[in-house]
C-alpha cells in the first residue's frame, strides 16, 4: 500500500475503527481473538497516531501519552531529574 492510499484509508476511519484498532494493539488481538502480526500491529499503531492527528485528539488521550509532574515552579533543576526511568 503506499503513502497516499494509507492516508486515504486513514481519513476514512470511523471512531469505531479507532476504539478497535487501539484496543487491538493493546492486546495484541483482533476482536474475534486471532493474534496480530508484527506487521499488523506496526500498521495499526500509525494508523491510531495518524488518526489522532487528523481529528485532534487532546493530547492526554493519545497513544503513548505520558504525563509529567514537575514541580511548582514548573522547572525541573537539571536534566536527570526531568528524565524518565525506565523500570523492569
Amino acid at each position: 500500500m503506499n503513502e497516499k492510499s494509507f492516508d486515504q484509508m486513514v481519513a476514512q476511519m470511523t471512531a469505531e475503527m479507532y476504539t478497535s484498532f487501539k484496543q487491538a494493539i493493546q492486546l495484541r488481538k483482533w476482536p474475534d481473538g486471532r493474534r496480530l502480526s508484527d506487521e499488523q500491529t506496526e500498521l495499526c499503531m500509525e494508523a491510531v497516531i495518524k488518526y489522532e492527528m487528523i481529528h485532534d485528539v487532546p493530547a492526554e488521550e493519545r497513544v503513548g501519552y505520558l504525563e509529567r509532574n514537575e514541580c511548582a515552579s514548573g522547572d525541573a533543576s537539571s536534566a536527570e531529574e526531568a528524565a524518565i526511568k525506565w523500570i523492569n
